[in-house]
């Protein structure tokens, strides 16, 4: 739902989107690039999220994108940057760029636990196979 939500907020109101984009300290010339490479990217996380088959991938992939805009809301806190970017738009606009990073955190350790769980780490799965006197 995180993913959804950001990319439609991202697409209801493209142009915002466009002029944040604008502020952030990279590049003006990777704006056109990444307006629709950022929320066409959440959209197919959501997707791979929904679906059995594509859940493990998009877990991986949902880990990528928190852990790098995770890093990415750290180095805006360690003032790696000359200036400090805005926010996301939407209702994480509220936030600040430490309760930002906090929240990221938080989808990251999601992330990882359900990668952990989908992989069997944390339960092994019992397969019960007919053989004469044993259960496997």
């Amino acid at each position: 739902m995180l993913f959804l939500y950001a990319s439609v907020s991202k697409f209801l109101d493209f142009k915002t989107f466009t002029g944040e984009m604008n502020n952030q300290p990279f590049p003006n010339s990777w704006t056109p690039f990444l307006v629709w490479v950022i929320p066409l990217s959440e959209i197919a996380i959501a997707a791979c999220l929904i679906f059995e088959r594509t859940r493990l991938a998009g877990l991986y992939t949902s880990f990528v994108f928190m852990t790098i805009f995770t890093i990415y809301a750290a180095a805006i806190l360690l003032h790696f940057f000359s200036y400090v970017p805005c926010s996301c738009g939407g209702v994480i606009s509220k936030l600040n760029w430490k309760q930002h990073l906090v929240f990221n955190l938080f989808f990251v350790a999601l992330a990882i636990i359900g990668i952990l769980l989908k992989r069997g780490i944390f339960f092994k799965t019992i397969h019960i196979t007919k053989n004469k006197n044993s259960f496997v």
